[in-house]
């Protein structure tokens, strides 16, 4: 078994300390950089935001499961939810910046770019009418696992 902590909160914005604390002690506890916990937990809200304002929109009752695992030299965060999915992509991970300038930049719809911005690895699951699933992973660099 592989050292895990699992959680669910309610879809509200309000949660999302909840999620960053523990991430980031069972982050520091397994070795990772204080850059790396940052990146993890900038990460992981976009994801967690992302739930519960697209997911869910004003329905009240939402949940989101977060799981953080270590599985060897990588931690393996998943953030689910159950309301309405989206379609994902090749756009949606581009860069947020369109080559014919500033002018035109997104204000909207850069999550997935910056959550793969910051993590080695960004994959969604996305199931019509059962919610989506990100897999956000990050690989321990330099230092041994503690856990």
């Amino acid at each position: 078994m592989h050292p895990y902590i699992q959680l669910t909160i309610p879809a509200e914005a309000e949660y999302l300390d909840i999620v960053r604390l523990n991430l980031f002690g069972f982050a520091s506890k397994a070795g990772f950089s204080y850059e790396d916990v940052e990146d993890m937990k900038v990460a992981v809200a976009e994801a967690c935001n992302n739930a519960i304002l697209h997911a869910y929109g004003e329905e009240p009752g939402g949940s989101v499961d977060i799981r953080m695992e270590l599985i060897g030299e990588e931690m393996a965060i998943t953030v689910q939810d159950y309301g309405r999915s989206f379609e994902v992509s090749p756009s949606s991970f581009e860069a947020p910046v369109p080559p014919t300038g500033i002018a035109r930049i997104r204000t909207s719809g850069m999550g997935l770019y910056l959550m793969q911005a910051l993590m080695d690895d960004v994959q969604v699951a996305v199931e019509s009418g059962k919610g989506t699933t990100i897999v956000l992973t990050k690989r321990l660099h330099g230092e041994e696992v503690i856990l």
